[in-house]
């Protein structure tokens, strides 16, 4: 009965503690960083080319391919955009966009072929693109979503950066739409989560084995991707970003990972289930799909983002002040550690404190992720059903976790 009496002391102490170890031991995840740089130009500029996986994308192609044919780029660059088995016609209105904006000649259109047993649909649009580019024998591959507006000078920031800092895979998260009610809630959240999952100065770390990119924007250098294994390597990968950029670190590459408010998706997501789709397409893969983890998760998210602001509300309601306090403070500390993040979005700070809201709803898509896969099924995306993928495991990524990967030198260019 003492124990139980006790229960909630206990239960805000755990969370204090939780928090406390996120706000001092997990990377600085929370503070919306590090930043893209300006670092000095080369003395040469590599040749460059960038693939985008287009299934049904005409209605933003006409902002964000434009985008990227109207690159300043000094080098040599191209465009190789696969259509991915598109039924709106992308492939004609990336043509009308290329001659409007007078960049014919730098975009070819790779017609995509069905995507083979043993693949995810863009991973598989990603190496016919890398095929094609074969032939104009790049240094780097610029990966990039259809739903992206480039500023006129990524590509050159971005080559910039990774020549300076001999990286051979710099991502950047793109600012995200936030225009109605539930992106505002959701979609600073998202980043934020991820950051958590992955932060980006750990990922920037040859120490640790945390890999991360955002798979909106990735330039990988061609030799790097080649010593990883390739594509082939991460063939069915769901997140197909963070595997990307785990066998790349699996052997000894060099990540950066960080935030840009130059880069911006024009995605929209339909509310609340478009949001709730988008996550559940790949939130039980990042579990691996293992039923053991999914609990853990959903505990630990109980624990950090539900228990304080319950324990808070009931501890004034009870006059119990020892678990209030407890709750109040961590929810403090939760709606403070969250404020970067609102501020690198230019929303209200009263945003902060409905955090807790936030988690609750992807606690919800990762459970309903986890449903649909073990019903057989996955959610649609991009009008084609995902399905049901098995776990994949990159032999580069296994290594590395083992100690077996080497430091990539400045001499591995292609």
């Amino acid at each position: 009965m003492v124990a139980v009496a006790r229960l909630p002391e206990t239960l805000g102490l755990a969370a204090l503690s939780a928090w406390l170890y996120l706000l001092l031991g997990r990377g600085r995840f929370w503070d919306a960083g590090p930043r893209l740089p300006d670092d000095p130009p080369p003395r040469r500029w590599p040749r460059v080319a960038v693939v985008v996986p287009a299934r049904n994308e005409a209605a933003v192609l006409p902002d964000t391919l434009s985008s990227l044919l109207g690159q300043d780029y000094p080098g040599d660059w191209h465009v190789f955009l696969v259509d991915d088995a598109s039924e709106d016609g992308t492939d004609q209105v990336a043509r009308a966009v290329a001659a409007a904006a007078g960049g014919a000649e730098r975009l070819t259109i790779v017609a995509g072929s069905p995507t083979p047993a043993g693949w995810s649909g863009k991973v598989w649009a990603m190496a016919q693109g890398t095929e094609a580019a074969a032939a104009f024998r790049p240094e780097f591959v610029l990966f990039t979503d259809a739903d992206i507006v480039h500023p006129p000078d990524g590509l050159r920031r971005l080559v910039a950066l990774a020549e300076a800092r001999v990286l051979d895979l710099a991502s950047v998260m793109v600012l995200l739409r936030t225009e109605g009610f539930w992106e505002r809630l959701l979609m600073p959240a998202f980043v934020y989560f991820f950051a958590k999952l992955y932060p980006f100065r750990w990922a920037a770390d040859p120490r640790r084995s945390t890999a991360g990119a955002a798979g909106g924007c990735m330039l990988v250098r061609l030799g790097a991707l080649r010593r990883a294994g390739g594509l082939e390597a991460i063939a069915n990968a769901i997140i197909d970003d963070c595997s990307l950029a785990a066998a790349v670190k699996g052997t000894g590459g060099r990540l950066w990972l960080g935030l840009s408010r130059q880069w911006q998706s024009v995605r929209g997501y339909a509310g609340l289930a478009g949001i709730g789709r988008m996550v559940a397409r790949s939130a039980y893969a990042q579990l691996r799909y293992s039923p053991l983890l999914l609990a853990g998760t959903v505990a630990g998210m109980s624990l950090a983002y539900l228990v304080p602001p319950a324990l808070a509300v009931w501890g004034v309601r009870r006059r119990r002040p020892a678990p209030a306090l407890l709750g109040l403070v961590s929810w403090g500390i939760m709606t403070a550690a969250y404020m970067p993040m609102l501020r690198w979005y230019r929303l209200s700070l009263l945003w902060a404190p409905l955090l807790p809201l936030a988690a609750f709803f992807y606690t919800l898509f990762t459970i309903d992720s986890a449903r649909r896969w073990h019903a057989g099924r996955g959610p649609e995306w991009r009008g084609r059903a995902v399905g049901r993928q098995e776990p994949v495991s990159s032999p580069a990524a296994s290594a590395y976790s083992r100690g077996e990967g080497r430091q990539a030198h400045p001499s591995d260019r292609e």
